[in-house]
């Protein structure tokens, strides 16, 4: 193992690729410890002790512990993930969103420009809301904001949202000159900055004689179940047999081969949960704007809670709907099919054309299905085992649930463009069996 991982570093590329990633996330993470202007941290403090357990906490966990730090990063990435999944949606739906993705490279960087701008306005929102959300909570330490004036707000919307642009600017860095999906690496280091607290507090809790050390033991045992099933869907294929009909070139005979084509039970990835996610945020949003005490606003930060059978049920639906969603984007059953009809190939049985690529989105439609739903089931897990076994939201939810989908899930993908980077230069991957590299079916 130790060698394999040695092999990263002999390759010049991927090592400044490596080096680039990192530097970025340290950046990102240094950058976070810087305060906003104008807060009482010790308010504050006492303030999120209230809403460890509500949708605030769960948003604070997405930003990576930022928000609770009243720092510049409060908001993290969601805002333009927020804007991404609004961008994806008009595309299905608007000709003109629907022309710039078929426009190649310069439809992509005009999707990107409106995606960036669409940022802004949605982290502008949010500042304005969450400033207001601040200033208007009082705790037994004192106010949250000591001076709520015209400074406040302007500095504080301003950081906010300026604190938005550069973390974005961080994870598209990332993504095109460093290794793995920029934006889904700073929501995992986020959520793995959380491991060292939720330990310490744990070991605290069971020598003071607050919690059962079986308990925890449970817990761990449950991640570690959790983990590969995770692992198994994530990385399971369902193989659709191909065959290549031979052709004569000149005095060459090509095709005549069987091979098959590698249909991801979870073609999606993580990008539901965080686009689902995204969405059950907006409750909260939507309740900042309104002063303390008002009905409304406190009916949906009940409701909308994450341990709220409601929130639950509409977590679940979005992630099953998303995973077909993102689905449908990733994999195109009508390009697989007229490329194999281009090439003399064609699946036994089943005539080319029109016939293949119904057959094909036959198959991934019945796997995208129990996928979904095994999504669905993990991310509401927390909710089930504090509600019934009295555990902690904020501790079931880190043991289990989306946390654990999104660190596996960005992991894998990032541990395969490694792998690849390693297999086109020759050198051995990480495992030596399995499906994630499937150095075997090319030798």
């Amino acid at each position: 193992m130790m060698e394999k991982f040695l092999n990263i570093f002999k390759i010049p590329d991927l090592r400044k690729k490596l080096v680039f990633t990192g530097l970025l996330l340290l950046v990102y993470r240094l950058g976070g410890k810087v305060p906003i202007p104008g807060i009482d941290k010790d308010a504050l403090a006492a303030m999120m002790q209230g809403y460890s357990n509500s949708l605030l906490g769960l948003y604070d966990m997405f930003a990576g512990g930022f928000f609770s730090q009243a720092s510049i990063f409060a908001l993290g990435i969601m805002p333009y993930i927020s804007a991404s999944i609004i961008i994806q949606l008009l595309g299905a739906v608007i000709p003109y969103f629907q022309r710039l993705q078929k426009e190649g490279e310069e439809g992509r960087k005009k999707i990107i420009q409106i995606t960036r701008y669409g940022t802004v306005l949605i982290a502008s929102l949010q500042a304005i809301g969450m400033s207001v959300f601040l200033s208007s909570q009082t705790t037994n330490v004192g106010p949250v904001v000591p001076e709520a004036n015209f400074v406040f707000y302007f500095v504080t919307i301003l950081t906010m949202v300026t604190g938005v642009i550069f973390v974005m600017w961080l994870g598209e860095q990332i993504s095109d000159h460093g290794i793995g999906n920029g934006i889904s690496l700073i929501i995992m280091v986020g959520i793995i900055a959380r491991a060292p607290s939720v330990f310490r507090s744990q070991f605290i809790q069971i020598q003071n004689g607050l919690s059962n050390p079986f308990e925890n033991i449970l817990l761990l045992v449950l991640m570690f179940a959790i983990t590969l099933v995770v692992v198994a869907v994530t990385t399971g294929v369902r193989k659709i047999p191909v065959q290549y009909a031979k052709r004569v070139v000149g005095r060459k005979v090509y095709g005549g081969q069987a091979t098959h084509i590698p249909l991801r039970i979870l073609t999606a990835g993580v990008m539901p949960i965080i686009f689902a996610q995204a969405l059950m945020f907006i409750p909260s949003t939507l309740a900042s704007f309104f002063p303390q005490g008002n009905s409304f606003g406190d009916w949906l930060v009940r409701v909308f809670a994450p341990t709220h059978v409601v929130y639950s049920l509409f977590f679940a639906f979005l992630i099953i709907i998303f995973t077909y969603f993102y689905t449908a984007i990733a994999f195109n059953p009508v390009d697989v099919a007229d490329n194999m009809k281009k090439q003399g190939g064609f699946i036994p049985g089943v005539r080319p054309g029109k016939s293949t690529s119904d057959y094909i989105d036959h198959i991934l439609t019945r796997v995208t299905l129990p996928a979904s739903v095994f999504l669905a089931l993990i991310a509401v897990f927390p909710t089930f085992l504090s509600g019934f076994f009295n555990v902690d939201y904020s501790l079931a939810s880190f043991y289990g649930g989306t946390s654990l989908l999104i660190i596996v899930g960005v992991a894998l993908d990032t541990l395969q463009q490694i792998e690849s980077q390693l297999l086109m230069r020759h050198y051995d991957g990480f495992l030596k069996s399995g499906k994630i590299k499937g150095r075997d079916r090319r030798r």
